[in-house]
């Protein structure tokens, strides 16, 4: 995913994909603690999507407070 999908998004549908992530990210953590990772640069690009919703939901927010 890169950022100017994000950016086509509603504020509604960043916060229900940052949910989502946040999710994968404890799943893959706790698979990463049983040992049962496979692929271990998936937490690396889901820490990274993270980020980047953050980051276009803040975005948004300061555009909306102008």
């Amino acid at each position: 995913m890169n950022a100017q999908e994000l950016r086509d998004k509603t504020p509604d549908q960043l916060r229900d994909q940052l949910t989502a992530l946040k999710k994968e990210a404890f799943n893959l953590r706790f698979q990463q603690a049983t040992g049962a990772l496979e692929n271990t640069a998936r937490m690396r690009t889901v820490r990274r999507d993270v980020a980047r919703v953050q980051t276009v939901l803040n975005q948004k927010a300061a555009e909306a407070a102008e």
